[in-house]
């Protein structure tokens, strides 16, 4: 029997009140160059779900979020293409502290708001699926295992 793996993301929907949500289109990282996904990244070894969310906020929008704005929305346990195992948590955030500002040009060619009626063809796959989720309560799928659930 083979130890679990797993790599730990979060994921921001950043919200804000026109119906919009911030995306980003990824440049130079070696992982869907040229499609738009959303403020995202790794938790770090030892770090909570919402500080992981707070850190990479700051890291590549620049603001400071409050751990009372973000609210978990959605978990996934996903299989990427190299078939490694992903814990990813989607989480919303409708306030914050400074202007939202590309702080990682050499990874993100362009930050920008799309009406959520109007998004881009070009999104990551499991981030579009993570934005079709609409539900009144926190949400849970599992994708790349073959049959999709």
């Amino acid at each position: 029997m083979q130890s679990p793996i797993f790599y730990g993301a979060v994921h921001l929907f950043f919200l804000n009140g026109k119906n919009e949500i911030l995306l980003l289109k990824r440049r130079n990282t070696g992982f869907e160059d040229g499609k738009w996904s959303v403020v995202a990244g790794r938790i770090d070894g030892n770090e909570e779900v919402k500080s992981a969310a707070i850190r990479e906020a700051f890291e590549e929008a620049g603001v400071k979020i409050k751990q009372q704005y973000l609210e978990v929305i959605g978990i996934m346990h996903r299989r990427d293409k190299s078939s490694k195992e992903w814990i990813d948590f989607f989480l919303t955030v409708h306030e914050w502290e400074g202007d939202i500002s590309n702080k990682e040009p050499h990874k993100c060619e362009e930050l920008r708001w799309f009406p959520l009626s109007e998004l881009p063809e070009n999104i990551i796959p499991y981030i579009k699926h993570a934005l079709s989720q609409t539900r009144d309560s926190v949400w849970f799928e599992s994708l790349g295992w073959g049959e999709e659930h």
